[in-house]
This record gives C-alpha cells, sequence and structure tokens, in this order.
C-alpha cells in the first residue's frame, strides 16, 4: 500500500469529518495574529523558529513572581495553530497568570512526527522555567495545558521521562506543576483487559507517532506524585473516546495523584473551544480552570 494511501486511511481513522474542517481553518489562520501578546523564539531547529506568544497582566514586572500556564494546541500532531487558545490566555492573563501559547512543529508544516511534538512541547516548558526570573514567573507553579494533541502533549510534559531534543536540556525539568487538559489524547496502547480504541486505529498509530506508540502513550506512563490534573472531556466524543479519559484518571487516582474529570453530556470532540455552541462549554471549563487554579494558589 502507498504512503499516500495509508495517510488518508489514517486520517479518515483518527480524525472525524469536523475535526479535519477545523484543521484546515487553522492552517489558514497561520501563523496566528494575537495582538495582546509579546512573541519569544523559545526554540529553534534549523532555519524552524518556535514561538512562545506570551500574555501578560496589566503592570506585569519581573518581581512579580506570577504563577504561568504553558498552552500547546491540536491538530492531530499534524497542523492547527496557538491562536486556539487565545482566549484562555487572555482571560488567565487578566486574572493574574502569565498565560503562554507555544507553538511547535507539526507534519503538515515540518514533517515531523508526534515524538518531535513532544521534543518541542518539553522544550516550551523548561525554557518557561529556565527565564523565569526574566518573565516574573514562579518556576514553581508553571502548569501544562492544552487540547487533544496538544492535550497529549502536556501530559508527556509530565509523565514522560525521555524524548527530548538533547541532553543538555535535561538540567531543567520540563515537568509541569500542574496539568490542565482538553479532551486528551491519553491512551495510544492497549490496556490489558479493555482496549476501547478498535485494533484498526491503534496499528495506525505508530506511523503518526513515529516510535512505538506506546512509549509516547500518557497512560501508561502513570507514576506516583505525578502533578495535579483536571481533565475535561465530551461524553460523546468519538475522536478520543471519553472512556480513554476515565481510565487515565483511574490510574491517576490509584497511583495517588490527584485528577479531577469534569465530563460533559452530549459533546463532542472540540467542544471547549471559543465560538462553539454560544461558548456555553468555553465559559464552562473557563471557570472550572479558574476554580482549580485558585485551589491551586495560582490565581486569586
Amino acid at each position: 500500500m502507498g504512503r499516500a494511501i495509508r495517510w488518508s486511511i489514517m486520517l479518515s481513522l483518527l480524525l472525524a469529518p469536523g475535526v479535519v474542517a477545523q484543521q484546515r481553518a487553522a492552517e489558514r489562520n497561520y501563523p496566528p495574529k494575537l495582538p495582546e501578546a509579546r512573541a519569544e523564539v523559545y526554540k529553534q531547529i534549523g532555519d524552524v523558529k518556535l514561538q512562545a506568544y506570551i500574555f501578560e497582566p496589566a503592570d506585569h514586572r519581573a518581581q512579580d513572581h506570577r504563577a504561568a500556564v504553558v498552552f500547546f494546541f491540536g491538530g492531530g500532531w499534524r497542523s492547527g495553530t496557538p491562536a486556539q487558545f487565545h482566549q484562555q490566555c487572555k482571560h488567565l492573563a487578566e486574572r493574574g497568570m502569565v498565560a503562554i501559547t507555544a507553538d511547535y512543529r507539526v507534519a503538515s508544516r515540518h514533517g515531523v512526527k508526534a515524538v518531535d511534538c513532544v521534543a518541542d512541547a518539553r522544550s516550551a516548558v523548561r525554557w518557561v522555567r529556565r527565564e523565569a526570573p526574566r518573565l516574573g514567573i514562579d518556576p514553581d507553579r508553571i502548569a501544562a495545558a492544552g487540547g487533544s494533541a496538544g492535550g497529549h502533549l502536556a501530559a508527556c510534559t509530565a509523565l514522560l521521562t525521555s524524548f527530548d531534543e538533547s541532553p543538555q536540556e535535561a538540567a531543567v525539568s520540563c515537568v509541569p506543576n500542574a496539568l490542565v487538559l482538553f479532551n486528551p489524547a491519553l491512551v495510544l496502547a492497549p490496556i490489558e483487559g479493555e482496549s476501547p480504541l478498535p485494533n484498526a486505529r491503534l496499528e495506525s498509530l505508530a506511523e503518526r507517532m513515529g516510535v512505538e506508540p506506546r512509549l509516547l502513550s500518557p497512560y501508561h506512563h502513570v507514576r506516583q506524585d505525578a502533578p495535579p490534573t483536571i481533565v475535561f472531556h465530551g461524553k460523546a466524543d468519538t475522536t478520543v473516546p471519553y472512556r480513554t479519559a476515565e481510565q487515565f484518571t483511574e490510574a491517576m487516582r490509584k497511583a495517588g495523584n490527584r485528577c479531577e474529570l469534569v465530563g460533559f453530556i452530549d459533546q463532542e470532540h472540540g467542544f471547549f473551544n471559543y465560538g462553539r455552541n454560544g461558548n456555553r462549554a468555553f465559559r464552562e471549563t473557563l471557570q472550572a480552570m479558574d476554580k482549580f487554579f485558585i485551589e491551586l494558589g495560582y490565581l486569586k
């Protein structure tokens, strides 16, 4: 079977038509226009410069030592734009956090695999922690967040112990202090006794991952002392089944970690995005995220 045919089949298996349409729209809006943000390069690979778009509270100073959050956009590791979390970043900056939405390499623009996306996400969190004194950020109050594939990347910064860009990076921890995940891809390999994903989907993941999928599957790397986590997931999601969020939450709690799953009845993939269904779910997830950050002492 030719590569193009395999790729087409993989897309049809892993992406609902609505998600494909969203990804095409995202590509039309790339690079993002985020007038409220300041852009800085957090990583360069060859000629590719990856930007972190930083939203700061009013009158923010380096001495402020504020909590921060880094968002990673969705798009199946294939496409997407940092603009996806524009409104969440604006809100959190207005509430007093430094909010960052990070770019990373994707297949459609850079010809990479998911393992490279993971390396970029880990680099982004390390950059924020390394630059924390200059950015006015508390290095011990950095959250990672993201939707769909971006939620997967955020979870990988917390749970994986490899796939860094270089050995030198390990001098600074990429493990965030909290996780906020929106319909994240958390189960990328079979679970003994239960497999909610069709075999065809699981088999096709290997090409997209670039490594054995289990190595990049957050569920399979849950450990004790993982960061406190909140997961938002639509119960009608057929792109990333709700059951996978339940399995991850169960594994996190069994390991003694704080993990809250907030399910949304009749909601499909991407339900939380700004502009969807009158913004009802956007507002509800925003309020729940606020509450989560207040409980952690990140917001007042």
